[in-house]
């Protein structure tokens, strides 16, 4: 799959019923339902590789021109669950995460190659609107970016703000409180969502960030080390938030630190390169318990352990 470059200022916008299955055939290949447990995670449901929100990455590579920056990589990720992308910096993780929303064609002569499927969906099919798969899998960023010439209200709205979509008074209320409380910062900014954005705090910043996110009713959350800029405190809001979200999202956090991996995810994907300038590949993959306890690649050990990276 070669893409167009979107106009990266666009707003993200809701796919209209069949848009994207009307140009796409399903999937190939799905994995079985599992019940597989990892040892510090709080699962709420099965894990199931057939829920909604499920993806299906074969064969994807990455390139910035004419580097290479990611290759050959094929993975399934599970519906309503939390996956982490792990491994040493420069081994093409945020990479591929953006091109799983398609964010990574909007940098100049940036291309992805393979397939991305969203519930048996190619998101890269040709006629699939980029800005349409960026309402269906939304990111959030390492830095908290709130819109600072906007309220905390507007922030949450701002994907429908920027669409011309803003619902009516009474529905704008209900949208707010609803994604506020589901980031867990309604109580705490309840009476004062006048105030700008950036007047919070960094967690708070981070939180208002995923309420922003999931405003327009996304099916997958990405997020590109999310507490990296944040104490402990915050850390830990931020990852119990993550686990909540998984029972209705399908979560996809990129992370360096090891103990928030086996934490907070279900599947662990351990990313590496063989040197330096040589692309970012797959190493293994599988639930978060056996990569931690029972790695069957040396290198995954050897990363898990801190003996490289």
């Amino acid at each position: 799959m070669t893409a167009t470059v979107p106009n990266p200022t666009a707003a993200a916008s809701d796919i209209a019923p069949g848009a994207l299955a009307a140009s796409t055939a399903p999937a190939t290949g799905t994995a079985p339902t599992t019940g597989l447990v990892p040892a510090t995670a709080t699962v709420t449901a099965p894990l199931s590789f057939d829920a909604p929100g499920s993806m299906s990455i074969s064969d994807v590579s990455c390139y910035y021109g004419s580097h290479l920056a990611v290759a050959d990589v094929s993975l399934e990720i599970p519906g309503r669950a939390v996956t982490a992308f792990i491994g040493p910096s420069g081994c093409g993780k945020s990479t591929l995460l953006r091109a799983i929303n398609r964010m990574h064609e909007v940098i100049p002569s940036a291309r992805a190659e393979g397939t991305i499927s969203l519930d048996g969906v190619d998101l890269y099919a040709k006629g699939v609107d980029p800005v349409a798969v960026r309402s269906k899998v939304g990111m959030v960023f390492q830095k908290p970016n709130p819109f600072p010439a906007m309220s905390i209200k507007d922030n949450v709205l701002a994907g429908l703000i920027i669409k011309g979509q803003r619902p009516r008074a009474s529905a704008a209320d209900e949208l707010v409180e609803r994604c506020l409380t589901r980031a867990h910062l309604w109580d705490e900014v309840k009476d004062r969502l006048r105030k700008p954005g950036d007047s919070l705090s960094g967690g708070q910043q981070q939180r208002l960030c995923i309420a922003r996110a999931i405003a327009v009713q996304p099916d997958v959350v990405l997020m590109d080390e999310p507490c990296s800029a944040l104490d402990p405190i915050s850390t830990l809001a931020i990852e119990e938030l993550m686990r909540d979200l998984a029972r209705d999202y399908t979560v996809v956090v990129v992370t360096h630190n090891m103990a928030q991996a086996n934490r907070i995810s279900d599947i662990t994907a351990f990313f590496s390169l063989a040197s330096a300038g040589q692309p970012g590949r797959l190493i293994e993959s599988g639930p978060t318990g056996d990569i931690f306890s029972a790695p069957k690649v040396i290198a995954t050990r050897d990363y898990i352990d801190g003996r490289f990276g």
